[in-house]
């Protein structure tokens, strides 16, 4: 191979054992593209390859790659937005051939057990170090720990007689992220000698909780990842989707009563719609 393939916000050049995706930074760019800039993708890291039409005279050329083979895509846990999913190229709709050649070339070049779980990871993650503002706290990573700051404006009252938090990558057994865009987003910590009965987020020193304009995708899954990739890589041999943890725990009813409280106030405030209210009121309202 050794050609390039231009998408809209992605450019993908094809070489011999791998295709390197160039991320457009443009302001019309997913803010997600712009912080990760460019990513090598070793054809041993995909499971598979499809192309199907897009929307509006597009096409789109979709690679998807292993599970474990990505510390982001392991991080992100199946929460990503289409638009945001860096494995996809969209493409006019009259590249539609050149795409299915490459396609099949991609295809051709998947590995043999390409069905199965990576054994390690196969893509860089994002590197350290990092930090983003939460709601209630600043994270840092510098590679080897993960600190925790507390804001007096947000953070509950367990974190502050906690006070601030550093945790060893050695003392981590994976990461738990969910996404800022949904109502209860955070980012968890899991311990190698937690006691399994996880507080909620917002009192848990082992987590930051996001909000409106604190931790967004682009600057927390990348966090998520690069802390992912350096439990895996000195943590020992536990398969990385196996130590993301997505779904929450059955809630407190008067921890739901609280969130419920706090929805309605940023609906009278006009932050939320009346379909936004109701959708995610009937939802906290299930995990009773």
């Amino acid at each position: 191979m050794g050609d390039v393939l231009a998408g809209i916000h992605a450019t993908w050049e094809f070489e011999s054992d791998s295709v390197l995706i160039r991320f457009e930074r443009g302001i019309r760019a997913p803010k997600l593209f712009q912080a990760l800039r460019e990513r090598r993708i070793p054809h041993e890291a995909l499971e598979s390859v499809t192309l199907s039409p897009g929307k509006r005279g597009t096409v789109v050329l979709h690679a998807v790659p292993r599970p474990g083979a990505d510390p982001l895509m392991d991080a992100a846990a199946g929460q990503l937005k289409e638009s945001c999913d860096p494995y996809r190229l969209v493409l006019p709709a009259e590249r539609e051939t050149l795409a299915e050649y490459y396609a099949d070339e991609l295809r051709d070049a998947l590995p043999p057990d390409a069905s199965e779980p990576a054994e390690r990871h196969l893509v860089a993650a994002p590197e350290a170090p990092l930090n983003f503002k939460a709601y209630d706290g600043r994270a840092a990573f510098d590679g080897r720990q993960v600190t925790f700051r507390w804001f007096w404006t947000g953070a509950s009252s367990e974190k502050w007689k906690a006070g601030d938090q550093t945790f060893p990558v050695a003392a981590l057994s994976g990461v738990e992220w969910r996404s800022p865009e949904v109502f209860d987003g955070h980012l968890r910590l899991l311990r190698r000698e937690a006691d399994g009965s996880a507080a909620q987020a917002d009192r848990d020193p082992a987590s930051v909780v996001f909000g409106l304009g604190y931790g967004p995708v682009h600057e927390s899954l990348p966090f998520a990842a690069a802390v992912l990739a350096a439990v895996r890589g000195g943590g020992g041999p536990a398969i990385p989707h196996q130590a993301v943890r997505v779904a929450a725990d059955r809630r407190d009813p008067a921890d739901i009563a609280e969130r419920i409280r706090h929805l309605g106030d940023l609906h009278r405030a006009g932050l939320v719609t009346d379909d936004e209210f109701s959708a995610k009121k009937a939802e906290l309202l299930a995990e009773l």
